[in-house]
């Protein structure tokens, strides 16, 4: 087999579709499986470039995590416009997240399963793009929660967790709707909007759920069967 023969372009631009079939490759094939030969075959360059553009196999692989969650958060960022009311900014916003990753389920596959599963050191930058999203969502409900009802003091530990909830959920349905055909982006926002939002409306409008007052707590509840009565 003869070399492969690749016309000079930026350095850059080359770099860009090196990465385009690296993420390509690593979300269908998987991090292990995935070999430099296919990557470069997919990109129409030769091996040794690849190398010497990314270095290593784990050098291509955290560049990827890295394009892949930068161009994620931006999405999101973009999607949830400020000058809209709490639910519209939050439905804008999940509507660009499942637009996104129904448009790039590879880089999606990268960042969900692949980087999580294949080391610390990529599971931590997947972690770090988490983290981001998280915060941007907390902060997105605090500020209407305490608006809506005119709390300056509603603490952001609570909220926090529930922006945590809110994007676990996001993150799984993203994966149910890659994996089932015909499923839009609008209508998975909608099924998360439909899920969450009657519970966040109610914290916004200062109404809480609060468990029954004669519901044993944990350490008043038996641990194990109690004797039979002789």
């Amino acid at each position: 087999m003869g070399a492969v023969k690749t016309k000079r372009m930026p350095r850059a631009v080359r770099e860009q579709q090196m990465l385009d079939a690296a993420v390509r490759t690593f979300g269908q094939r998987g991090y292990m499986a995935a070999s430099m030969d296919e990557i470069a075959e997919l990109a129409g360059v030769s091996k040794p470039l690849v190398y010497l553009y990314l270095n290593s196999k784990e050098d291509l692989f955290t560049a990827c995590i890295r394009r892949e969650a930068k161009a994620l958060t931006e999405a999101v960022r973009a999607g949830a416009r400020p000058e809209l009311p709490a639910d519209r900014q939050l439905w804008s916003g999940l509507t660009a997240f499942f637009t996104h990753t129904a448009r790039r389920p590879d880089g999606w596959a990268v960042l969900h399963i692949q980087a999580r599963t294949h080391g610390e050191v990529f599971a931590a930058e997947v972690a770090a793009m988490r983290a981001e999203i998280v915060a941007f969502v907390t902060q997105l409900i605090l500020v209407a929660a305490r608006d809506a009802h005119r709390d300056p003091d509603l603490p952001e530990r609570e909220v926090s967790g529930l922006a945590e909830a809110l994007v676990g959920a996001a993150e799984s349905l993203a994966d149910w709707a890659n994996a089932t055909p015909g499923v839009t982006a609008r209508q998975s926002a909608g099924t998360l909007m439909n899920f969450a939002w009657a519970g966040l409306g109610d914290l916004m409008a200062g109404r809480r759920w609060t468990p029954p007052d004669d519901e044993p707590g944990p350490e008043t509840a038996q641990s194990g069967p109690t004797s039979p009565v002789t």
